[in-house]
């Protein structure tokens, strides 16, 4: 049978990036990456928005403040490093109610608690930034946020780890584990260590090694619609005030590396784990387990879901999409807007005990395995320094070994 060091399910760029890192530590070790697909980008990963975010949406506390100002600089340097398309256009947080003022306090005061360059700025300057720019008194600059090629950045993450010596599968699938084998669709690897990164499955994958008990992963469809406006459009991104109590941002502008722009994301509840579009990936029973768990947040939720679900289900619907983005710039047509772009699928964890959303990342593991349950929104930007984190727990856990 074959035998690995260590053994990482999931080819995302958290797997990738904890492969790399675990073959940069330990450089004489043999470290196999799975992954079901034919390669890097298949998911969440390549489907995101390519958004390089700068750090001020959170608590000085979360491991997402930790990482996201530090995972700004490790990609922004890595494109530049390797030729990868890069936009550092910037994002301007505008305020549409009275109510949204101070907010933008607030996220100016955690911006500088994380060590995030953050402006505050009247709307004069508001618009010098971004002509189209609408926002109520003031606006919140962010001169760090930057944009990516999400699936350029993940095809040159893959050959980097190749080029290290990690074993890269694709088209091989984790079916499951025995003991300390691993068991998957391409034969059997005796493992001495796990690191799972299985996205979407992570949950399901940590069961098997007796873990996430109390969490079980709720998909959400994300989709964008993209401007027929030519390049240029924008020149920043625009965001609206966001709800601090929930992990979504609210529609806002995105420019792409091109200099093209894209209205959204949606936040929509999938019905299934890979539920982008029609009946494809289509799974009876996670249908009937995410009904459930939709069900128990509606009744019994520790914030307000059904208000969430239902402002989300409506972005079904461009008209409602072009309206919302259409309070935060000026000249926003419907006739502007009329592709979809490829839906993602947003693996986010609940905590069926408590009928809430998780917000932060989130490990759970011991001596044998380590497994990331959470690793939403900004897990891309977060990737290489939340990748060296999990290598840490991962060694503090091989350290406790008899």
């Amino acid at each position: 049978m074959e035998t690995r060091d260590f053994v990482v399910v999931g080819g995302g760029v958290v797997g990738l990036s904890i492969a790399r890192e675990l073959k940069r530590r330990r450089p004489d070790s043999s470290v196999a990456l799975l992954d079901k697909e034919d390669g890097p980008a298949r998911h969440s990963s390549g489907r995101n928005s390519g958004v390089l975010h700068a750090g001020f949406y959170y608590t000085a506390d979360s491991l997402k403040a930790r990482f996201t100002r530090a995972g700004n600089l490790a990609w922004t340097a890595y494109c530049r490093e390797r030729g990868l398309p890069l936009r550092a256009c910037g994002k301007l947080v505008v305020a549409s109610r009275p109510e949204d003022v101070p907010v933008l306090d607030e996220l100016l005061k955690r911006g500088r608690a994380n060590g995030v360059p953050v402006e505050l700025l009247d709307e004069k300057q508001a618009r010098d930034i971004e002509p189209r720019a609408k926002t109520l008194g003031r606006a919140l600059f962010s001169p760090s946020t930057a944009v990516v090629d999400p699936a350029a950045c993940l095809a040159a993450l893959a050959a980097d780890a190749a080029r290290e010596g990690v074993d890269l599968r694709w088209n091989t699938a984790y079916m499951g584990r025995s003991g300390r084998v691993v068991r998957t669709s391409a034969g059997a690897i005796e493992a001495g260590y796990v690191v799972n990164a299985a996205g979407l499955y992570a949950d399901r994958v940590a069961r098997d090694y007796g873990f996430s008990e109390r969490y079980r992963i709720l998909p959400f469809k994300g989709l964008y619609l993209y401007s027929e406006e030519p390049a240029g459009a924008f020149r920043a991104h625009v965001y609206p005030v966001p709800d601090i109590r929930n992990p979504f941002l609210g529609v806002h502008f995105t420019v792409t590396v091109d200099g093209r722009v894209k209205i959204g994301p949606t936040a929509i509840p999938a019905l299934w784990r890979e539920n982008y579009g029609g009946l494809a990936g289509f799974s009876a029973s996670e249908l009937a387990e995410i009904v459930r768990r939709q069900a128990g947040l509606f009744l019994a939720s520790g914030f307000d879901f059904r208000r969430l679900a239902w402002e989300e289900i409506q972005k079904n619907f461009k008209g409602v999409m072009v309206s919302l983005a259409g309070r935060l710039a000026d000249g926003v047509k419907a006739s502007d807007y009329r592709r979809w772009g490829k839906p993602g699928i947003r693996a986010q964890l609940m905590d069926v005990e408590k009928k809430t959303l998780v917000m932060d990342f989130l490990l759970e593991g011991d001596s044998g395995s380590m497994h990331v349950l959470n690793a939403v929104s900004p897990g891309f930007t977060c990737a290489m320094p939340f990748a060296a984190h999990v290598c840490d727990q991962v060694e503090g856990m091989l350290k406790s070994r008899p």
